[in-house]
């Protein structure tokens, strides 16, 4: 890390400018380096002028700058340097690349994983764990590798290990994908019973274990490489365009780049949900719809084209130099914002050696613990972590109970809050830091007052919106009202349909009410509307049929997909549905009963201003982190923060969640008599739990950030008047002219 030395005297009204290498705060370091090396910044830079014998003496009144890189290096591979291509050689150059590799990043691990997973489910016969450790080895191979990556990289040619690890997430993609290429055709084995009363409803119970679940192993494999190649790039990544942009276009930059990552799943839901209409084995034709419970799509073909997405980008990132051109004009500005520790730590940090072999990795950890702002902003994002992990996982499962959706609609209807939400919070995270000129200590108290503010909205789950009665569950099949967790759903208007609980499929009678199944609702026969809209009914005994082996459905089947999947199902001669008297008698729809709740657009509101602000605070936070270390650590501290921020915030957070979230559970899910997923949740109870769970988080974020913020201390030199006198863009071509004149308004102070 630079140091800067200075003596009594204030002002310095002509530093010194040290090339190559990194300088320390000692004089006798100083007077290592050669006289060719040293120019001053009054004269042309090809003049030298200080002389050795000057340097000693007058070494505790100068301001050493240090050039990161060798200056004028090119963009290109090895020899193959094309003038054509330094055109990419900017800061913007390099961002556009980092973001289109952060965007794949989203859309593959973040989108196309979590669109596919039931599909991958269903069609390799996984249990809801086998695929929670699918997706769990991303995070398990990120912790595993960063402080290799950040360690070794933060010292090493990081646009180097950025390309490589693109080329290892590109390889990652390829091999999730494998499966379908190696595993044969889908075929299903199982009857599909369309459960209306009388029907045919004998199920058997078995294990059907089969040897395709062995292919989670695969899977893991390739979420392990994921998680491998995505290491460098919110480690190395980050710290590359922090070295070579000016420290206040430092936040708008790696904001953008983070709102690439943010809208990457949002393609990877819309894409990855439209190839799942498309049939996996597209070569091959199926009657099966995309309602049918037996529907596979065609989940591998976004992997494919990640991967080749990814191999392509590597190329041009692998090109770029170890320091963009003109970087070295912002070494000084960033180290007069770095936290100074009471202690000789800044001296062991400023030897050129430190940090280049493992025996420095203790020392280097050890020198991270001893910075408390680091530590609490640690924990304050390890915070902010559990909240973005637990309701990114289970904010769908939220709206759906709360409003009464479909599975799809809540889908949807939580990425259009997320997309904008989140993607707007950050960037415009990153530009409050550089429009209002925050620094230091006002970065964390920026970061305090988002907290507080997204603690103050996340109070709107004290409301919740009223659940649909359902028959035999919270209402009784006479529609007063069951004491709770008292569930009954058979009845005397049910008992002669034979119905088992295996057969969830809920409809909304003509009452209001909302039924387990056509067949507890006692109905009798279904009739859908044809295309030309004419009324088609079918009887109980036609709705059941079998998929062969081979592919082909029996003639009752057939009819069913090809009439009563196309239209709404309505079903009729409900037995345990009071008769409508304009009709004549009960009927159901399928589907849940739509919510009344006038609460929705003040509930989706807020949750809109919580997610907002939760992620208004991230880039602030990331920006102190890395203005509290010093600039030989920040890779390597980067690389601890995501190793604590996943490990007590994103893996534990969808668990804390999801066992918050199963105590308002109503009605579970029962297989074969085993306790499968819940279907009913009590409303009321899972906003109360979901409020403590979120109060208790932000208030923690909120005393780590308050304590930071009491606890760093700003160098007595602001980096206001640094910024003032460098050149206002960070361009690929330095004007020796705007060097020379620059640091004569420097005011480094003697601690610095």
């Amino acid at each position: 890390m630079p140091q800067h030395s200075t003596g009594d005297k204030p002002l310095v009204s002509k530093p010194q400018l040290v090339f190559p290498g990194p300088a320390s705060g000692t004089d006798s370091e100083c007077d290592r380096t050669p006289p060719s090396r040293r120019v001053s910044l009054s004269a042309p830079l090809s003049q030298p002028l200080c002389q050795p014998e000057k340097c000693g003496p007058r070494a505790a009144q100068e301001v050493c700058y240090v050039a990161a890189g060798q200056p004028g290096e090119a963009c290109g591979w090895r020899a193959f340097a094309p003038m054509c291509l330094q055109a990419f050689n900017t800061p913007q150059g390099f961002l556009l690349f980092l973001c289109v590799a952060s965007f794949l990043q989203g859309m593959t691990v973040n989108g196309f994983i979590n669109t596919v997973i039931t599909s991958i489910e269903r069609r390799y016969d996984l249990h809801s764990y086998q695929s929670g450790l699918i997706a769990s080895s991303y995070d398990v191979a990120a912790c595993l590798c960063l402080t290799f990556v950040s360690y070794f990289g933060g010292h090493g040619h990081k646009p180097r290990w950025l390309g490589w690890g693109v080329l290892v997430m590109g390889a990652g993609s390829l091999v999730f994908a494998l499966p379908h290429f190696t595993a044969g055709r889908y075929e299903v084995q199982m009857d599909e019973v369309v459960g209306t009363c009388w029907a045919n409803h004998s199920s058997t119970c078995k294990d059907g274990a089969s040897g395709l679940s062995s292919y989670r192993l695969v899977f893991m494999l390739g979420q392990f490489l994921h998680g491998m190649g995505a290491t460098p790039l919110y480690t190395l990544g980050v710290t590359y365009l922090d070295e070579n942009v000016k420290s206040s276009y430092s936040p708008v930059y790696i904001a953008t780049f983070y709102t690439a990552a943010i809208l990457g799943p949002a393609a990877g839901y819309l894409v990855g949900g439209a190839l799942l209409n498309i049939y996996t084995d597209i070569s091959q034709q199926t009657q099966l719809t995309t309602e049918s419970p037996l529907w596979v799509g065609a989940w591998w073909v976004g992997f494919l084209g990640a991967g080749a997405a990814a191999f392509l980008v590597a190329i041009p990132i692998l090109g770029y130099p170890r320091q963009l051109p003109g970087s070295q004009r912002y070494v000084v500005m960033r180290a007069s914002e770095t936290y100074q520790l009471k202690d000789s730590s800044h001296k062991v940090t400023s030897n050129p050696d430190f940090g280049k072999t493992i025996s420095d990795l203790p020392l280097s950890i050890w020198l991270l613990l001893k910075n408390p702002t680091f530590i609490l902003l640690c924990l304050a994002g390890a915070t902010e972590a559990t909240l973005i992990a637990g309701m990114s996982t289970f904010g769908p499962k939220f709206l759906e109970s709360q409003f009464s959706l479909s599975a799809s609609e809540a889908a949807t209807l939580f990425g259009y809050l997320v997309v904008p939400a989140g993607g707007g919070g950050t960037f415009l995270g990153g530009f409050f830091v550089n429009k209002f000129k925050l620094r230091g200590s006002g970065i964390i108290k920026f970061c305090l007052l988002c907290t507080l503010v997204s603690l103050l909205a996340s109070l709107i789950f004290l409301m919740h919106c009223p659940g649909v009665p359902m028959a035999g569950v919270t209402a009784g099949y006479n529609g007063s009202l069951l004491p709770e967790g008292h569930v009954e759903l058979m009845a005397a208007c049910n008992l002669h349909c034979g119905c088992q609980p295996e057969h969830y499929s809920p409809v909304c009678g003509s009452d209001g009410l909302m039924y387990y199944s056509p067949c507890y609702a006692g109905c009798l026969e279904m009739a859908v509307s044809s295309p030309g809209g004419q009324k088609v009914r079918v009887a109980a005994q036609h709705v059941v049929g079998a998929r062969s082996r081979g592919g082909g459905w029996g003639p009752a089947a057939s009819s069913c997909n090809q009439r009563c999947c196309c239209a709404p199902q309505v079903y009729r001669d409900c037995s345990c549905v009071p008769q409508n008297f304009s009709s004549g008698f009960g009927h159901a729809t399928a589907g849940k009963c739509t919510s009344t709740c006038q609460r929705k657009p003040l509930l989706l509101v807020f949750i809109f201003v919580v997610i907002v602000f939760t992620f208004l605070s991230s880039i602030p936070a990331l920006t102190a982190t890395l203005r509290c270390v010093c600039d030989q650590q920040r890779s390597f501290a980067l690389g601890i923060q995501w190793i604590v921020v996943r490990t007590l915030g994103s893996i534990p957070g969808p668990i804390a969640f999801g066992w918050v979230i199963d105590k308002a559970c109503l009605l579970w899910q029962d297989q074969c008599g085993q306790q499968g997923s819940c279907f009913v949740y009590q409303n009321s109870a899972m906003s109360w739990y979901l409020l403590i769970a979120g109060l208790g988080y932000k208030v923690l974020g909120s005393i780590f950030f308050a304590i930071a913020c009491f606890l760093y201390k700003s160098p007595p030199g602001s980096s206001d008047g640094l910024e003032a006198s460098l050149p206002s863009q960070s361009s690929a071509s330095d004007n020796p002219s705007d060097l020379q004149e620059a640091p004569s308004a420097l005011q480094i102070q003697s601690d610095i």
